[in-house]
């Protein structure tokens, strides 16, 4: 048996789960779930990360002897060390204001088709390039000396070693596709230093040990992996799927909905669709499109005072369908705050019935989703030539059998909804296999160890598609 602890850091939490992984055999165990609550100061909204850091370094001692740690979170995001590799300051949140107007300077600039080509990613305003340019006029950039994405932050500083994990880099706006290196042409024309952009890593290699402090505040020693950092293509790796014609929907606060590739589509069609070329675990290219997920409703139950959700998801459902439907991925949603009279407004700007009552929100948002699984679905089968017999959801958002149900429907195929903590078994199973454990092929574990629920589709789609008609 391989014993390894698996870090995940989540948009609201982190966790570190201890996994016991045989051939035939996956057993997680959660040892420590901390929060992770962004901090506003004056104008700018940070993540909080020595308290995250903190928070692993309490699971970590937790945990137990093990084999290995790996260590994955969200993309984007980023931290700046100095000249002596000292953090110059907590990293801003993606969903600050600094980059407001940034990504339409930038395309002023270097041709979209230009940077899609070269980076194949999506455009969307907290990328990582736009960030990097919106931070170039502060004081902490003249300093900066490297720049560590939040997984390879605290992998620095669990081991001393410095090196940008792939599957994240590729996230950032900055990395060729193509050629899986740094995209020096996007670099220098956007006058970023070269230096700040470390070496790459790959999933599965070995990063290094823990710090002699760090193994002896957590009371064992541990080799460090690099596991697919990026939480999605963790996610992706333990999909369990039984043959090649899939689509997934790593479902949380976002839905990143697309198919597995062996290369990446850089059409003008696939630019303009918005779909991203991002890399996954042993070199795939997971060709997907953000959807801005479960972060309406999350942000609805705050402002609500976090209602019971089952019974709110029971009412939900028997709420009519289709009543009113909004786009998920509008810019108003992306900042936090009031996400219901958001809605409302849209809903208004739409003609539509406001939906006044929180069943009649919740079951807005998720037909909403459903229809936007359905258009990245339908997109994304036209766009690469990848047909889909189903769709597997992965993640958080597999718990919400209303929304599962709805995706089916929208979509006019089957879904199997789980596991659930999908992000976790990923980094886990790549570490398991970087230290020497004889594993069949990862999804196949997955699919004969985890909980998988099939929800089949009922009806015809013509609802769905007059629905979605009204957001045209």
């Amino acid at each position: 048996m391989t014993t390894v602890a698996a870090v995940d850091l989540g948009a609201a939490s982190g966790r570190v789960i201890r996994a016991e992984v045989t051939p035939d055999a996956l057993r997680l165990t959660e040892v420590a779930r901390f929060a992770n609550e962004p901090v506003q100061i004056g104008d700018t909204l940070h993540w909080d990360i020595l308290a995250l850091y903190r928070g692993i370094l309490d699971g970590l001692r937790a945990v137990g002897p093990i084999d290995s740690i790996g260590v994955d979170a969200w993309g984007v995001d980023f931290g700046l060390l100095d000249a002596d590799g000292r953090l110059l300051g907590n990293p801003v949140h993606y969903r600050d204001r600094r980059t407001d107007g940034v990504m339409a300077r930038v395309l002023a600039d270097i041709a979209p088709a230009d940077l899609y080509r070269a980076t194949g990613i999506q455009f969307l305003p907290f990328n990582t390039v736009f960030q990097l340019v919106a931070a170039q006029a502060g004081g902490q950039f003249a300093a900066a000396r490297t720049m560590l994405l939040i997984p390879d932050l605290i992998t620095y500083w669990l081991t001393g070693q410095i090196g940008a994990e792939r599957t994240n880099a590729s996230t950032t706006g900055l990395l060729d596709v193509s050629t899986g290196a740094w995209a020096t042409p996007v670099i220098d024309r956007l006058d970023l230093p070269p230096a700040l952009f470390p070496p790459l890593r790959e999933p599965g290699s070995t990063v290094g040990s823990l710090q002699p402090s760090t193994a002896v505040a957590l009371g064992h020693e541990a080799r460090v992996i690099a596991v697919g950092s990026h939480d999605t293509a963790s996610a992706v790796a333990a999909v369990p799927a039984a043959a090649e014609k899939f689509a997934y929907i790593s479902c949380g606060t976002w839905s990143l909905v697309g198919v597995e590739l062996d290369r990446p589509v850089l059409s003008d069609e696939s630019r303009a669709a918005n779909f991203t070329n991002e890399v996954g675990v042993d070199g795939r290219i997971r060709y997907l499109r953000n959807i801005m997920g479960l972060w309406l409703l999350q942000e609805c139950l705050r402002t609500w005072g976090h209602p019971d959700l089952a019974t709110l998801l029971a009412e939900a459902a028997q709420a009519p369908a289709f009543a009113a439907v909004v786009d998920p991925d509008d810019p108003a949603f992306l900042p936090p705050g009031d996400m219901p009279t958001r809605i409302a407004d849209a809903c208004r700007r739409l003609d539509q019935p406001v939906p006044s009552e929180p069943p009649r929100m919740a079951r807005c948002i998720l037909d909403s989703l459903a229809l936007a699984h359905r258009q990245a679905i339908d997109d994304v089968q036209r766009l690469s030539g990848r047909a889909v017999d189903v769709i597997h959801i992965v993640g958080g958002g597999a718990h919400n059998e209303l929304l599962c149900r709805l995706t089916a429907d929208a979509c006019g195929l089957p879904v199997e909804a789980g596991p659930v903590e999908a992000t976790a078994i990923g980094n886990a199973l790549v570490q398991a296999r970087a230290v020497g454990a004889a594993l069949p092929a990862l999804r196949s574990l997955v699919r004969a160890t985890q909980p998988i629920r099939r929800y089949e589709p009922t009806g015809d789609r013509t609802a769905a598609a007059a629905a979605a008609a009204r957001l045209r």
